[in-house]
């Protein structure tokens, strides 16, 4: 210890104001923090676009019916005890795990038949994100600990993959000119990054932008991540929730599983359930074989015990039910489809509101893009603006929730968009 830059330094002093007395407040989340300063608003016609949660067509909170559905087959299976509250495994029940495969990588899909994929339960897409870092970190060699994100991305990517342990770096992903994906600029970037890093993919529905690649780009991105060895996350939140289809969502990550890569997939239920706080998500690594694939579920195992020990069940009993009774799968698409539906009428309006006022600028954008978000291209002030003088509020980057939209308010957007961008040029 004699070289130790704290040589000579005490191990503990009295602090008179109080043992925390070094602790600063840390900033507002910037996501969250938008839900805040709304809900101290009191004017009434005031209007939220940054929450990451779909509403009615009236603007109010949605449980799905097919999870009321569920929710009544749980109660009655509890009130005659069919099933308990007993802590669940620690990587999750394995119905859960069979129907959140086939889910997200088909029915035929050859990897789950050959029972190579290591499945694990965890706490919504956040918590899965967290411990594909930590397992990567562990596990895999030092090349992978160096992840590429996009950029723009979700306020938490970098955060949940620094804290892990991982070097953050970025690729280009959004095209102000264009208002859409600077595909040239994303495999540069990628084709300058070192063999073997890992890499961080959304695999449809990409948050803030709404833009994805095309089904020919997806194919270009999959034989360059093959040819660099690159360790692929795919991050899956909007399944359905994207085009109204599971199948057409999930076109990414099939073709990745069925070109033989070994991938992680992290799957989200918060949004196409609307469970978002049940907290349930999953991690599938795809392996080369079934003896690697218990190998890699062992080690899983092992970072989740020391961290939330296990999953809570709720949620996982939930899919469980909706994924495997056909009757309740199909009401969820059918119900998955209305609200796709809806905020493709919603993109429509926005687009064709701001079109007819001449609101300066292009605006194909809005209905280009998908998903639950519309990356509007407004301007920090423009943003600042809407909140200070308008009421509506939405990330500064100009990303808005489009199921914050409806009948009753997207008239007074459409009005107020136009105003701040005439005013704040």
């Amino acid at each position: 210890m004699g070289n130790s830059c704290f040589a000579g330094i005490p191990k503990f002093v009295n602090k008179p104001n109080g043992l925390f007395s070094d602790v600063v407040e840390a900033p507002p989340d910037p996501i969250l923090n938008t839900t805040t300063l709304f809900k101290k608003d009191t004017f009434k016609d005031k209007i939220n676009l940054g929450v990451g949660a779909y509403r009615t067509a009236e603007g109010k909170p949605y449980i799905l019916p097919v999870v009321k559905a569920a929710e009544k087959q749980l109660y009655n299976e509890i009130y005659y005890d069919q099933i308990d509250k007993e802590y669940s495994t620690i990587d999750g029940p394995p119905a859960l795990k069979t129907v959140t495969q086939k889910l997200v990588f088909g029915d035929k899909c050859k990897a789950v038949a050959e029972e190579r994929i290591a499945s694990v339960q965890a706490l919504s897409g956040t918590g899965a994100l967290r411990v594909c870092g930590e397992f990567i970190k562990k596990h895999l060699q030092p090349a992978s600990h160096t992840i590429w994100i996009s950029d723009p991305t979700w306020g938490n990517h970098p955060t949940i993959f620094q804290k892990s342990g991982m070097t953050v770096k970025n690729y280009r992903y959004w095209d102000e000119s264009t208002k859409g994906l600077d595909f040239k600029g994303m495999m540069e970037d990628l084709k300058s990054a070192e063999n073997g890093n890992c890499v961080l993919l959304h695999s449809c529905a990409h948050n803030p932008t709404g833009v994805d690649p095309t089904e020919a780009q997806w194919k270009e991105l999959l034989d360059l991540c093959v040819n660099k060895s690159f360790v692929v996350i795919m991050d899956s939140a909007y399944q359905g929730y994207a085009s109204g289809s599971l199948d057409k969502d999930a076109y990414s990550i099939r073709l990745f599983e069925a070109a033989g890569l070994e991938l992680f997939m992290c799957q989200s239920f918060a949004k196409n359930l609307g469970l978002y706080g049940e907290r349930i998500g999953m991690v599938h690594v795809v392996c080369k074989d079934k003896t690697r694939a218990s190998c890699v579920l062992s080690q899983l195992k092992l970072v989740i015990r020391p961290m939330y020990s296990s999953p809570p069940i709720h949620g996982a009993q939930l899919v469980c039910k909706i994924l495997g009774e056909p009757s309740l799968l199909e009401q969820w698409k059918y119900e998955l489809k209305e609200m796709a539906d809806r905020i493709h009428s919603v993109r429509s309006a926005l687009r064709k509101g701001l079109e007819a006022k001449g609101t300066p600028g292009t605006w194909n954008h809005v209905t280009d893009q998908i998903g639950m978000f519309s990356y509007t291209g407004l301007s920090v002030p423009q943003c600042e603006r809407l909140m200070s003088e308008h009421h509506i509020y939405l990330l500064k980057s100009g990303r808005i929730s489009l199921a914050g939209l409806n009948q009753n308010n997207i008239q007074r957007m459409i009005d107020c968009v136009d105003e701040v961008v005439k005013s704040c040029k």
